[in-house]
């Protein structure tokens, strides 16, 4: 049996691995959520997998590396998956210290903890990984006409969250290259579909929409972005993890660029083509929400990560084309409006202590 350790488990794409991992290995793999449940990270997420006896919550910080120690030694870890990260570019500019403690040191600590019990006078245990899970940001920005993001792609961040992954990145691979430690990286694109914070554009756009709030859109709203369903994300990950030769880095997209703009009004067209009729919020849904605000400092222009490497290497490729995967994470939003509500009045920051009775 196979014992993953997830860093950030609670979070977005973190419950939506476990809730894979679970899905498709059953009771042949233990997973222990490691998540300090900040403001992003909800239990409630894994609120169908709580009670299995391969699944385990431990509250601990990435930061803290005497709870980091104490957690392998209780658990006998094969897999680190490092989600636990801060994420979102607005907040990064207004506080970059927070992204410099958790993305950088919180990685270092993950590291020289999983060196620390994976080591042997000759390297180290035999099946052992630690995935660092990374962002196509640190690469910098696109033009129009420049291509792609390939994995030899120079990094080159720009905002104080970019900077803070790329530098983790570098970590990882300094512990490759100086120790032999077993690792690999990942870059993915953006990510959507259940359970993602409502900070993030498709989540605020759905939510703003169907209670007549305005759509704020950066700029012109003309830049691109590459959307990757977040399922095929968990997929990719756990290939890498059994399958990758350690060393390796995959950029993992979903070859669906798309302008911020044409997201916006795709979430519009949709919604009013799934809201029944008699709908009463129907009538609050219309182009003329949207509301073009002042751009974000140092926005980077596009995105776009060419996936070739993992498709040839290990057969993976994008499964859900944008037009299924919005209208798939529409219509699950519409199906957990209570969930929502939790998330956007704090509510859901109640559930540990109610679960956990503490």
């Amino acid at each position: 049996m196979k014992t993953y350790l997830v860093t950030g488990g609670a979070g977005f794409i973190g419950s939506n691995f476990i809730l894979y991992l679970m899905e498709k290995y059953g009771d042949s793999v233990e997973v222990v959520n490691v998540d300090s449940l900040t403001y992003a990270g909800n239990l409630k997420n894994l609120e169908s997998v709580e009670k299995r006896s391969n699944y385990h919550f431990e509250k601990a910080d990435v930061c803290n590396r005497s709870e980091l120690e104490e957690l392998f030694s209780k658990y006998d870890v094969d897999y680190v998956v490092h989600f636990a990260a801060e994420s979102h570019v607005d907040r990064s500019i207004r506080d970059p210290e927070i992204f410099a403690r958790t993305n950088v040191l919180g990685t270092m600590n993950l590291l020289d903890v999983s060196k620390k019990f994976w080591s042997t006078e000759d390297g180290f245990l035999p099946g052992k990984k630690y995935l660092q899970v990374s962002t196509d940001e640190v690469y910098g920005s696109l033009s129009e006409e420049e291509g792609y993001f390939y994995e030899t792609t120079p990094l080159d961040p720009h905002s104080p969250y970019s900077a803070s992954k790329a530098s983790a990145d570098f970590f990882v691979k300094a512990y490759m290259d100086t120790y032999g430690f077993p690792a690999n990286i990942t870059r993915c694109s953006n990510n959507y579909g259940p359970y993602q914070f409502p900070e993030k554009l498709i989540p605020l756009m759905i939510h703003n929409a169907l209670n007549g709030h305005k759509l704020p859109v950066y700029g012109d709203g003309k830049n691109v972005r590459d959307w990757l369903y977040v399922e095929d994300h968990a997929k990719a990950i756990d290939l890498v993890l059994r399958e990758a030769r350690t060393g390796e880095i995959y950029n993992v997209g979903g070859h669906n660029e798309k302008k911020n703009i044409e997201i916006v009004t795709i979430i519009i067209d949709t919604l009013l083509s799934v809201l029944p009729e008699d709908d009463n919020r129907r009538k609050h849904i219309s182009y003329d929400l949207i509301t073009y605000v002042e751009d974000r400092k140092g926005h980077d222009r596009r995105y776009a990560i060419a996936p070739d490497k993992i498709k040839k290497d290990l057969s993976w490729y994008p499964e859900t084309d944008f037009a299924t995967g919005i209208r798939k994470t529409i219509v699950w939003y519409l199906d957990h409006e209570e969930w929502m509500k939790q998330v956007t009045s704090g509510e859901y920051r109640n559930y540990y202590e109610t679960m956990y009775h503490l």
